[in-house]
């Protein structure tokens, strides 16, 4: 199991992949949007926002979000890591039921180019 150090590293690899993606990707990932990120083995939840296609990672609390982010994930810390490695692909993890992506309607139609 992957440890929350590791979990952090992933999430500031994603946002430096975000920033390196295409125009595309970066277009979707140009919100302004609260984020949180529930590992669930691990039971630990990172918190920040989706800005100018970055992940800002604001801070780390025990257990599920106590707020209710614009942008909520949750998903194990082996997932996460496999998805930022490029070994696990998101779209079908999430049509798997491994990771659960919940927003507003026109978030998730901004954010679908992403999957």
């Amino acid at each position: 199991m992957a440890t929350i150090e590791e979990c952090r590293a992933a999430l500031d690899q994603l946002s430096d992949n975000l920033a390196r993606a295409d125009k595309d990707v970066r277009g979707a990932a140009a919100l302004d949007r609260s984020l949180s990120c529930h590992i669930t083995d691990l039971d630990t939840t990172f918190t920040g926002r989706l800005r100018e296609g970055r992940i800002e990672v604001r801070g780390t609390a025990p257990g599920p979000p106590r707020e209710k982010a614009e942008i909520r994930l949750s998903m194990t810390a082996d997932d996460l890591l496999a998805m930022v490695a490029g070994d696990l692909n998101f779209a079908k993890a999430w049509a798997a039921g491994r990771v659960r992506l919940e927003a507003g309607f026109r978030d998730l139609l901004r954010l679908r180019s992403l999957l």
